[in-house]
């Protein structure tokens, strides 16, 4: 039986063979059977045989998922794509000029990028554990209506695998709002590193999610949020927040400056209202 089991082990490795979910499966079942066969000859064998095993069934399983379509895979591409892209305008410590810098440290800086136009850069300490603010802005992304005054609503429209969901959001109409109503409709990724987080996203055109009456289609990315503890203390994390966005229609450049600016202030005051309200029990 072992040596069959090699030889469908070595078939499956060949690329065009792999790709044969049925062929796949028969291998995680051969293995399967083989070590279960072999715990019996050898008790002493049984714990890593067990812990084996386990991750084989574990591979069965994943073999029985829906695999994702070709529409699926190009969001993700995209996903990944617009985190790459605002990791690698991050890395870059040159030539950023401070826009803002608030009382309590909050502080945006701004560069102009070729074929990107201006990014603004938040950087701020918010004084919760990491997977709180990541529960907030991930797990709970579609609340953020509920604590934002310039976000009227965030809607999930398809979520893809583990990491990637499409998203449609408005902006909120508040008193004396000068740019008037937009919407997006974004691709967003999100990433666990070790004690690091990427949330990012671009964005996209979905066919169920059309141009809405009354609002400009804005675009928005490469943007991203980074959530690293604050070194020495992990209780605190340190969010870096890019933000891209093409507004549309015919505003004034240092209007929309402001406005983006602004807008990045603001949204860190108001997740720090979030994050201190009482806990429901």
């Amino acid at each position: 039986m072992l040596p069959a089991t090699s030889k469908l082990c070595a078939a499956i490795s060949y690329r065009h063979l792999r790709n044969m979910t049925g062929l796949r499966r028969q291998a995680a079942v051969a293995i399967s059977q083989e070590l279960s066969r072999l715990a019996c000859r050898s008790p002493g064998a049984s714990a890593w045989i067990h812990q084996v095993r386990r991750r084989s069934s574990l591979l069965s399983s994943r073999l029985e998922e829906k695999p994702f379509s070709e529409m699926e895979m190009s969001y993700i591409k995209q996903g990944e794509e617009a985190l790459q892209k605002s990791l690698r305008i991050l890395e870059d410590q040159d030539d950023w000029k401070t826009e803002t810098v608030a009382g309590n440290g909050d502080k945006v800086l701004s560069k102009v990028l070729p074929g990107v136009g201006k990014v603004f850069r938040l950087e701020v300490v918010v004084d919760q554990p990491l997977d709180a603010v990541y529960g907030e802005l991930v797990d709970n992304m579609e609340q953020m209506g509920d604590w934002n005054p310039n976000v009227k609503e965030v809607r999930i429209l398809e979520k893809i695998g583990k990491d990637t969901v499409i998203t449609h959001e408005k902006a909120a109409a508040t008193p004396g709002n000068i740019v008037g109503p937009r919407d997006f409709v974004s691709v967003r990724c999100a990433k666990r590193r070790g004690s690091t987080c990427v949330l990012a996203g671009m964005s996209t055109t979905y066919g169920a999610m059309p141009e809405q009456e009354g609002f400009i289609r804005a675009e928005n990315g490469p943007t991203c949020m980074v959530l690293r503890p604050l070194a020495g203390s992990p209780s605190q994390t340190r969010l870096t927040w890019l933000l891209s966005i093409d507004l549309k229609g015919w505003l004034p450049k240092t209007i929309i400056n402001q406005v983006l600016s602004q807008t990045q202030v603001d949204f860190a005051k108001h997740l720090r209202q979030r994050l201190a309200r009482p806990v429901p029990v």
